[in-house]
């Protein structure tokens, strides 16, 4: 009788040492494709993150979780590895720049074609001489984008594309005569404050009327 007893009591010891050792066996979690895994039995964010050779933290990030938070997941969830958004961030970061360049480029030729056509829109008039004056110690309010010229010339309102023998443009509309521009057909009186007037105080420039 003891005997059977002896023989009972190893078998029960047996079966609960092979029983906790199946309900302790996790298994890994299924790997979908090389960016997502399907969560299995027994998974944790931490075994996922061991299996995968990545972090918890990115393991979370990756999945918008909270970082340092509590991650409940469940069997059958699809996990998305680090790996993936690293990639998406690189691919919208690329098409990005690839954006921002082709628009800069865009804008460059924009720009090109507007000096072209600023260039080349205007009608010369040849070479003039040119003197300055400045309007308000003359006590005229009418500011520093005109020009003094003969008006049987230039009438007022025509605006024109100045450019001195120094290389220097300018753009002035015709808003005034003066005695030496309407007493000089080829001279003109361009206004401008004393502080900025050259030294030279008299040059030459080529004229094109642009409007």
């Amino acid at each position: 009788m003891k005997k059977v007893l002896s023989i009972a009591l190893v078998s029960t010891i047996v079966l609960t040492a092979l029983g906790a050792t199946t309900a302790n066996t996790v298994d890994a979690a299924t790997t979908v494709d090389s960016t997502h895994v399907t969560v299995e039995k027994g998974d944790t964010y931490k075994s996922i993150a061991a299996e995968n050779s990545t972090t918890v933290s990115a393991l979370e990030q990756a999945n918008g979780r909270t970082v340092g938070g509590f991650d409940l997941i469940y069997p059958g969830e699809t996990i998305t590895l680090p790996s993936a958004t690293a990639n998406t961030t690189s691919t919208d970061t690329s098409a990005a720049t690839a954006t921002a360049a082709t628009t800069n480029t865009t804008t460059q030729a924009a720009t090109t074609s507007t000096q072209s056509t600023t260039a080349t829109t205007g009608t010369s008039k040849g070479t003039f001489k040119i003197s300055f004056y400045d309007p308000a110690v003359l006590g005229s309010n009418m500011g520093y984008s005109g020009v003094a010229a003969n008006l049987s010339v230039f009438p007022k309102g025509t605006q024109l594309k100045i450019t001195l023998s120094d290389g220097t443009v300018m753009y002035r509309t015709v808003n005034d005569t003066g005695t030496f521009a309407n007493s000089n057909s080829q001279q003109l009186d361009v206004a401008m404050p004393s502080s900025s007037i050259p030294s030279y105080g008299v040059t030459t420039a080529s004229v094109e009327v642009i409007a």
